[in-house]
């Protein structure tokens, strides 16, 4: 409940503390709504300038002034983490949605790698700024782990399912993500392969890790996707 104090030069007592009649929660609404449009200024403004793309250039692309900029963003390095929660939302939504599909599970892990590596060519300057990050402060720190979060989430359910051990998904869905950035900056800058080959290498490596981990497990998968036991082993 705000406390009613005394203004010093109207003489009348207003409030001290935010109102609850949702004219906050409205701007909060309002502010987030801005700082998005701001980012994907910024996504774009980095697009087409590279990952120097300056605050001037971002403010431009926005079609606001620095200090505008600035009233959403506490500093650059705030704007580029902000950039990052982008990417890996992107990223996320990009690859979870056909991770859990109903296709084979081989056919969803190579679908989702065709999804991730057809995102980063869209943007290669946004990931490029996310991964070399040269100020030595990561903005996509935040951001990878939100990715390994989702990742794990979807390894922890289905080997759950099945009663199976799954306390590995998480160490295994931060290798996943290290081996698709690494494996995503080696295409971008060298441009040796394909996407599609590339794809069809890193969707085969995946798999097979996968698979490996599933059958240690005690798990098998069959042609069309399902996991089950093995015989002889419980739940």
């Amino acid at each position: 409940m705000p406390r009613l104090v005394k203004d010093p030069v109207r003489g009348n007592r207003v409030s001290n503390g935010p109102t609850d009649d949702g004219r906050n929660t409205r701007w909060d609404s309002h502010r987030e709504a801005r700082r998005a449009e701001l980012v994907e200024a910024a996504v774009a403004a980095i697009d087409e300038h590279g990952p120097s793309a300056s605050i001037a250039d971002i403010a431009a692309s926005a079609g606001v002034s620095k200090p505008v900029l600035y009233r959403y963003f506490s500093d650059k390095d705030d704007l580029y983490r902000a950039v990052g929660h982008w990417g890996a939302d992107e990223v996320v939504q990009a690859i979870v949605p056909t991770l859990l599909g109903d296709r084979p599970v081989r056919a969803r892990v190579e679908r989702a790698c065709t999804h991730y590596l057809t995102l980063i060519a869209r943007h290669p300057n946004v990931f490029f700024l996310l991964v070399d990050h040269p100020n030595n402060q990561d903005p996509f720190a935040d951001g990878k782990e939100m990715i390994a979060a989702a990742f794990a989430r979807t390894l922890n359910d289905a080997l759950s399912e099945l009663g199976v051990d799954a306390s590995g998904a998480e160490p295994w869905a931060y290798g996943v993500l290290g081996f698709g950035l690494s494996t995503g900056e080696w295409w971008l800058r060298r441009q040796t392969m394909s996407k599609a080959a590339v794809s069809r290498h890193l969707s085969s490596f995946i798999w097979n890790a996968f698979e490996g981990i599933a059958r240690e497990n005690g798990v098998r998968i069959d042609a069309t996707g399902r996991l089950s036991l093995l015989p002889g082993r419980k739940a």
